[in-house]
C-alpha cells in the first residue's frame, strides 16, 4: 500500500447496496424477490409531476440552470408547512440530499473538526464525514431517548466539537425528535458555537405528531431535503440546502465548483410535484397501512424489541435473541426467503450487529407477501445461548 493510500480515511461499504445487488442476481436467475432494503417508494414520481416532466422535454432542450420559480415555490413551502420565512436565495438546488450533505458539511466545517451525530444512524453521515476529513463522534442513543440525540447527551461529550448532525424522522429508526429537545439542542450549538446540520428528508411522512423543522428554532441551521422520499421522486436526484444567510455566498461557490446544477427535466417536474399533495398523501397512507400490518406481525416473528417508528418508512428491530451477525443474517434471509432487509451494522458499528431495518416503503401487497413468507422461517431459527 502506498504512503498516499494508508493515509486516506477508512470508509466502510454500505452493506445493503451489496445485499441489493446480491439479490438483483438471483433475480435474475429467476428468483422471486421482495425489496425492502432501502427507503425506497414503491410508486412513481406524481402524475403532475410526470406531465411537467412530458411538457419540458418537448419545449426546453435542458442547460446548467436553476429553477428561480422552484426556490421561490420551496419558499412558500416552508411558510405554508412551518410558518417560517426561508428567504428563495438561501435555497441551493443539489442532485439529490447526498450532495446536500456534502455541501453542508463542505461549507461549515474545515478538516479535523469533530462532529456529534446520534448512534445508530444512517450511514452515510458517519462515512461523508470521513470522506472529507472530519471527525464523526457518534454517540450511542438507546430506547431510553428514542434514539434519538439528546441537549444532554452533547453536554457529556469529551473533547472539542465543531458540529451536529441531527435527524428527524431518522434512519433507521424513523424516530421523531420532540419540539422541546430540537430546541433544547438548537440552544446548546448557540451556547458552544457548534455548526447544526439537519436531515429533514422524511418529512411529510408522520404518523402521529408532525415532524418539525429545525428552522422554527433558529435560522442559522443547514438543512437538508430531497424529493426522494415524500415525493417519491429516487430517480430524479434532486434536493436541496437550506443555508444560514452568512454561508450562502460560501455555499453557493463550492456547488457550481463540485456540483453545477442538478437536472433541469427534474426541476420543472419538482414544481408541479409541490402541487400534487392529494396523490402524495394517499402514498403516506399506504404507508401508515404496511406500518401497521408490520408492528402487528414482527411480535408474532418474535421481534417485539423495536425502535418506535414515529415517521420515515422504516422499522428497527432488535434481533441479539438469534443473532450476533446480522449481515450475515439478513443474506440467510434473503437466499431462504427472497425477503431483502438491511443490516443494523450499516447504522450502528457498534452495536449493530444484532438489529435489522424493515423497509415498509413498497406496497401493501408486498408487506403482506413478505409476513407470510418470514412467519415460517422466523419461527425455525433457534434462540441465541
Amino acid at each position: 500500500m502506498t504512503t498516499e493510500a494508508s493515509s486516506l480515511p477508512l470508509i466502510q461499504p454500505f452493506y445493503a447496496i451489496g445485499l441489493s445487488n446480491l439479490a438483483r442476481r438471483l433475480e435474475a436467475e429467476g428468483a422471486s424477490i421482495i425489496h425492502m432494503e432501502f427507503g425506497q417508494p414503491s410508486t412513481g414520481a406524481p402524475s403532475g409531476a410526470i406531465m411537467a416532466a412530458h411538457r419540458a422535454l418537448d419545449s426546453d432542450p435542458g442547460s446548467y440552470w436553476e429553477s428561480q420559480d422552484l426556490k421561490i415555490r420551496l419558499s412558500q413551502h416552508y411558510q405554508e408547512t412551518y410558518g417560517v420565512h426561508l428567504e428563495s436565495h438561501r435555497i441551493l438546488l443539489t442532485c439529490g440530499a447526498s450532495p446536500a450533505l456534502v455541501l453542508a458539511l463542505s461549507t461549515r466545517f474545515a478538516a479535523g473538526d469533530r462532529v456529534a451525530l446520534a448512534r445508530p444512524g444512517y450511514v452515510a453521515y458517519r462515512n461523508t464525514l470521513r470522506a472529507l476529513h472530519l471527525e464523526p463522534v457518534e454517540i450511542p442513543c438507546g430506547p431510553d431517548v428514542g434514539y434519538q440525540l439528546t441537549a444532554a447527551a452533547l453536554e457529556r461529550v469529551d473533547g472539542p466539537l465543531a458540529g451536529v448532525i441531527i435527524a428527524s424522522p431518522a434512519n433507521p429508526t424513523g424516530s421523531i425528535l420532540a419540539p422541546g429537545e430540537i430546541e433544547a439542542i438548537v440552544r446548546a450549538c448557540e451556547t458552544r458555537s457548534l455548526g447544526l446540520v439537519s436531515d429533514e428528508i422524511y418529512h411529510g411522512l408522520s404518523y402521529k405528531a408532525p415532524a418539525r423543522s429545525v428552522l422554527e428554532f433558529t435560522d442559522q441551521a443547514f438543512v437538508v431535503n430531497s424529493f426522494s422520499k415524500y415525493f417519491s421522486m429516487v430517480a430524479w436526484r434532486l434536493g436541496w440546502l437550506a443555508v444560514p444567510e452568512p454561508s450562502v455566498e460560501r455555499a453557493r461557490a463550492l456547488v457550481s465548483n463540485l456540483f453545477l446544477t442538478p437536472p433541469s427535466l427534474s426541476q420543472h417536474a419538482a414544481l408541479a410535484a409541490l402541487d400534487c399533495q392529494k396523490e402524495l398523501e394517499a402514498h403516506v397512507e399506504v404507508y401508515r397501512r404496511n406500518r401497521a400490518l408490520l408492528l402487528e406481525a414482527l411480535p408474532r416473528l418474535g421481534l417485539a424489541s423495536i425502535a418506535p417508528p414515529d415517521g420515515a418508512f422504516y422499522i428497527y428491530a432488535d434481533v441479539g435473541r438469534l443473532t450476533d451477525d446480522s449481515l450475515a443474517f439478513c443474506e440467510r434471509i434473503l437466499r431462504e426467503t427472497g425477503v431483502v432487509l438491511a443490516p443494523g451494522l450499516d447504522f450502528d458499528p457498534v452495536d449493530g450487529h444484532r438489529f435489522i431495518r424493515f423497509s415498509f416503503a413498497v406496497s401493501t401487497d408486498l408487506i403482506l407477501e413478505a409476513i407470510d413468507r418470514l412467519t415460517p422461517w422466523f419461527a425455525l431459527q433457534p434462540l441465541r445461548h
